[in-house]
């Protein structure tokens, strides 16, 4: 008997790590179509809640008096299966709705909630079917001490949630991959269900039906895998942070060339031969507004927020003699693919910290010694908010040199750019002077544009940039049209990033364009 009511307590532990488990893993999985933001984890958190709601509650449905251990036993089989096959059908269905899904014209907050419900909904609801039944059988089974095994049996889930989260942060992901761990899962799921199916096995009749089922269910799980790869990884690399792909730039450029796309967003392009040609309209902005304003740059001294693919650290150690560049990249694995793919060499001039840029900077002297400071950790409208704080500038210009200045590149609204002005009004404040420019060819554009934006001590003397080598284009600063109200100051007690990037997600004609 108590073997029996270990082996229920085991099962609700397993089950709520693996329902765990691939909540973690649906943000990776998600992240290569919609990115990793704020809304997608909410999406993410509320359909898992939703499913394992609803799972429960039929759980308890299952679970009525005269439900004895043989039926209730059988009835978990059931729903392991099922939850195994939804498991895997996940990663069929993401890849076959996703398309359709974003493409149906739905502002983003809505495609994302819709896509995530569509995948990860069913896998939440079977799996929270398991632990009402168990529940009730290992009350069934201790007569006398319904109080302790029922405390005993939540803590039980609770721990095994704790044990999934865990695991998929710390192992799962970084080691098996998401699509492993999503197998993985459902293998579990199955070899549960399989137990119980063999302790409690239904009349022959039944066993056919569900053994010819199950196989039926497997082979078509494997027909539309196969058709859609679903069981290969979209990631050329994959990281605790990020999906890490490298795709070929000739397509688009015409040389040879990659572009490093982090999650669902391409963060750059390295031509192979030429280092110094840089595709990417901010990237060329900083390079050529760096050599009018620095008096020196065959020894520019900068701290880079962010590596991606090197570019133009990579540009600025093929063109000047004496460099001292400092990177901070979070993540190695970003490093590594712009070694291994992105043609980057690790020489002299170039350091590179894998730590989060604030950290690095506030271990920098706090004194003037850098010519500039470029900003380039945000991904899209995803905006780390401790990098936009008052506090976090304060920090920049103590070790910026009088005529330095710290450069960033803002992806927002040309209408009604709430976050802009917010980090136009912050960078005023420990800033003279605050500057904002745009490419000449995006002036007349509507929609989301990228705004380039300066900050130091002194104006920048000129109000036109025209590029000197690479691609011809020109930038001109951009006078803001600012409504009539109190500024916002973005601080580290508090700084609405994600209310003030809203409209680019819920409006979508601004979302269109991701």
């Amino acid at each position: 008997m108590q073997l029996r009511v270990a082996a229920y307590g085991a099962t609700v532990f397993v089950t709520a790590a693996c329902a765990l488990i691939l909540e973690i893993v649906a943000g990776r999985l998600l992240a290569p179509y919609v990115g990793m933001s704020l809304y997608t984890w909410t999406a993410i958190i509320a359909v898992v809640l939703a499913g394992l709601s609803v799972g429960h509650w039929i759980g308890g449905f299952l679970a009525g008096p005269n439900v004895d251990a043989a039926l209730g036993c059988r009835r978990v089989a059931a729903a392991l299966v099922l939850s195994g096959a939804s498991a895997a059908s996940s990663l069929v269905l993401l890849r076959s709705l996703s398309g359709p899904v974003l493409r149906s014209g739905l502002d983003t907050i809505s495609a994302i909630t819709l896509l995530t419900g569509l995948v990860f909904f069913l896998p939440s609801l079977f799996v929270g079917v398991v632990s009402p039944i168990l529940t009730k059988l290992a009350v069934d089974a201790a007569p006398g001490a319904h109080g302790r095994v029922i405390g005993r049996m939540y803590a039980l889930g609770a721990v095994g949630s704790i044990a999934g989260t865990v695991l998929a942060g710390f192992i799962f992901i970084s080691w098996v991959g998401s699509t492993g761990t999503v197998m993985a899962v459902a293998g579990a799921y199955f070899l549960l269900g399989l137990a119980y199916a063999v302790a409690r096995p239904p009349r022959l009749t039944t066993l056919m039906i569900w053994a010819v089922g199950s196989a039926a269910l497997a082979g078509a799980l494997l027909a539309k895998g196969y058709q859609y790869q679903a069981h290969k990884s979209p990631c050329t690399v994959e990281s605790p942070y990020f999906c890490i792909r490298i795709v070929d730039a000739a397509p688009d450029t015409g040389r040879a060339g990659a572009v490093m796309v982090l999650d669902h967003l391409g963060h750059g392009v390295n031509d192979r031969e030429e280092p110094r040609l840089l595709f990417s309209p901010y990237i060329h902005f900083v390079d050529e507004m760096a050599k009018k304003r620095i008096s020196a740059p065959d020894r520019t001294q900068a701290f880079f927020i962010g590596g991606g693919p090197y570019t133009l650290p990579r540009a600025w150690l093929k063109d000047y003699r004496e460099p001292k560049l400092t990177v901070a990249e979070l993540d190695p694995a970003v490093t590594d693919a712009a070694v291994d793919h992105m043609w980057l060499t690790l020489e002299s001039g170039l350091e590179i910290v894998h730590r989060d840029a604030r950290a690095v900077l506030q271990n920098l002297p706090a004194k003037p010694s850098l010519d500039i400071v470029f900003g380039d950790a945000f991904k899209d409208i995803s905006i780390p908010a401790h990098l936009v704080t008052r506090e976090f500038h304060q920090e920049i210009a103590r070790r910026l040199k009088p005529e330095g200045f710290y450069i960033i590149n803002v992806v927002e609204s040309r209408e009604r750019p709430l976050f802009l002005w917010a980090l136009v009004d912050t960078l005023g404040v420990d800033f003279a002077a605050v500057e904002v420019w745009l490419e000449e060819d995006q002036l007349q554009a509507g929609g989301r544009v990228t705004y380039v934006v300066v900050a130091g001590q002194s104006a920048t003397p000129f109000a036109v940039l025209e590029a000197s080598r690479g691609m011809g284009r020109r930038w001109l600063r951009y006078e803001l049209n600012r409504p009539d109200a109190s500024p916002t100051i973005l601080t580290d007690n508090f700084a609405p990033v994600d209310r003030l990037m809203a409209h680019l997600i819920l409006d979508p004609e601004l979302a269109e364009n991701d």
